[in-house]
């Protein structure tokens, strides 16, 4: 391809880098670089050279190697709308051909769960040190308000309001600020924390959750904790941030049975999101259904 194909491609990921996570400008520009170079070699002069059948092959090309799961199908998809529609405000294409191509169908996963005797022998597990005091207040606030990981790093200590028993999320996902309720319990462990941290370096700092050195905690950080926190317990399966966030939701549903309100809690933008909860919780169900229906159990020997 002509040499500022390339220019224009880095120009749009420059820009794209001021608005989107560092997790979602890292995957659209690896999947932009692997498409410039899918184009390079097919011999394309430029970007208006690239038609919808030229997409459809490399995305049906890729999937059909496995190289990719659809659900990173259909962000490569994303990606390619996304910069062909910079082109078009550009005026340097007339339309855009990625429009006319559809993803693949992506099952749905049910996120996996605690149930919540597993979550209260987490989150009752006495902390032994400073470190451990953070950590219990982490877990806590996971569980009591469904937060993200990014959004929990985020906090600071004024994110937080003892008073009205809340924490405001300054950032959600889509850059979308919300109130949160916290839980008794979350403040109780948040406050512990709050006394420990004062004697810690970086104590000065707003950052709600410090790290050992006293800057805001990582995300890696905490993933590596929550496993550290496993192992010390003895849980057989991985736990991970989200899990929290999942089972919290789910909890949620099955108690209050208002998918509304867990869609504002969570922070989705619209309820379809929210909507996978009441799978989960309808498989719990039919997994009693079976166990207890005396005409729902399949292995029941028939009467002669």
């Amino acid at each position: 391809m002509a040499p500022d194909s390339l220019e224009q491609l880095d120009d749009y990921l420059d820009r794209l880098a001021r608005r989107a996570s560092r997790h979602t400008h890292a995957a659209y520009r690896r999947d932009l670089c692997a498409f410039h170079a899918y184009c390079d070699s097919v011999n394309l002069a430029g970007w208006a050279d690239v038609d919808a059948a030229r997409i459809r092959a490399y995305v049906g090309t890729r999937h059909h190697r496995g190289e990719l799961s659809a659900r990173s199908l259909q962000r490569l998809l994303a990606a390619i709308r996304g910069f062909f529609d910079d082109l078009l405000k550009k005026r340097l294409l007339d339309v855009n051909p990625a429009r006319a191509v559809r993803p693949p169908r992506s099952g749905r996963r049910l996120p996996r769960l605690l149930d919540v005797d597993a979550v209260a022998g987490l989150l009752d597990a006495p902390a032994d040190d400073r470190l451990e005091t953070r950590d219990r207040a982490m877990w806590e606030l996971f569980y009591s308000s469904g937060l993200r990981l990014s959004e929990l790093v985020g906090l600071d200590v004024v994110d937080v309001d003892f008073g009205a028993g809340s924490v405001f999320v300054r950032k959600g996902k889509g850059g979308k600020a919300r109130y949160v309720p916290v839980g008794a319990k979350a403040l109780e462990a948040i406050g512990a924390w709050l006394e420990a941290r004062r004697v810690l370096t970086g104590a000065g700092q707003p950052a709600l959750f410090l790290s050992r050195q006293g800057r805001r905690i990582a995300p890696r950080t905490v993933e590596m904790r929550l496993e550290r926190w496993r192992a010390k317990l003895g849980l057989s399966e991985r736990v991970h941030p989200h899990m929290l966030r999942h089972s919290f939701a789910s909890h949620m549903l099955e108690a209050s049975g208002d998918l509304r309100a867990v869609q504002e809690l969570l922070g989705h933008a619209t309820l379809a999101t929210t909507q996978i909860y009441t799978h989960v919780d309808f498989q719990r169900l039919a997994a009693v259904y079976d166990q207890s229906h005396p005409r729902a159990r399949r292995d029941r020997p028939r009467k002669a």
